[in-house]
């Protein structure tokens, strides 16, 4: 095995494999951003050539930011983003101390029950969430779109996490209550830390679903004020007429947050996957 890891054909094979993976999951993201520094008729005439100085346009740009309210639904978008993940993180992380450090009746078949949501897509049971929230008066409200991705989110993280706190040691847990801390205590300062990685991991698999998603937002928040980036993008698409320019500069302004984010945790990220591995 070792040989086979410092062969360096093998190793050009697996950086070529690599490259050309990153090379095929990034060119959308590259076109569309070219294309939305282009004028319309750039964008249909080349699509994949870079703009110069007859196709360089800042249209796009303008009429998103004078026609559809951006800022307003990038607000929504993000705030809708940070508090889904951090209820995830949260109640995730609690419900995996409990499952993997405390044994009660049931517990397999709690964690098989939480199993369940990971295989089950949540869009099934629409109906009846958008029966929930009108009777619970949260239609066209930010609060709706939060409650339904946190249940989204909950149990690939439960799962996920579970996996990490069972390897946290029982002598450090054990030292704590010894010196008299409390079960939240120990979970805060003493566990919490030393799964960050998977919590990191946890986020960006559930950060890009939220922040992408159409569906929900459509359905249960379609008004003008609760409208989040990706609805807000619809604006510029309709039934005999796109404005492309518009369509593609808003996307690149959605792409933006993400990358960022994703940039910030990729080191969390791939030692969440890494530990998750050898493990």
């Amino acid at each position: 095995m070792n040989k086979a890891r410092r062969n360096p054909a093998n190793t050009l094979a697996m950086h070529g494999a690599l490259i050309l993976y990153t090379c095929i999951a990034l060119f959308p993201v590259f076109v569309i951003l070219i294309n939305s520094f282009k004028t319309r008729k750039a964008i249909f005439r080349e699509p994949l050539a870079l703009p110069d100085a007859d196709s360089f346009s800042m249209i796009g740009y303008q009429t998103v930011l004078k026609q559809g309210d951006f800022f307003l639904y990038f607000q929504n978008s993000m705030f809708v983003t940070v508090a889904s993940l951090f209820f995830v993180l949260l109640f995730g992380a609690m419900a995996a101390f409990a499952l993997s450090e405390y044994r009660f009746r049931g517990n397999t078949l709690m964690g098989l029950y939480l199993a369940l949501g990971i295989m089950i897509p949540i869009r099934i049971g629409t109906v009846a969430i958008l029966e929930l929230m009108v009777a619970s008066g949260l239609v066209n409200t930010l609060w709706a779109l939060i409650l339904v991705y946190t249940a989204q989110g909950l149990p690939l993280a439960v799962f996920i996490l579970s996996e990490f706190m069972r390897q946290v040691s029982d002598d450090l847990k054990n030292a704590g209550r010894i010196d008299g801390l409390s079960e939240y205590t120990i979970f805060f300062r003493l566990v919490l830390p030393l799964v960050r990685p998977a919590m990191a991991t946890v986020a960006v698999f559930n950060m890009i679903p939220i922040w992408n998603d159409l569906w929900f937002p459509l359905i249960l928040a379609p008004a003008e004020e609760t409208k989040t980036l990706t609805l807000g993008s619809q604006v510029f698409i309709g039934q005999f007429v796109t404005d492309w320019n518009a369509v593609l500069s808003a996307l690149s302004m959605a792409i933006l947050p993400v990358m960022v984010l994703y940039v910030i945790f990729s080191r969390q990220l791939i030692r969440g996957i890494t530990s998750g591995a050898v493990k």
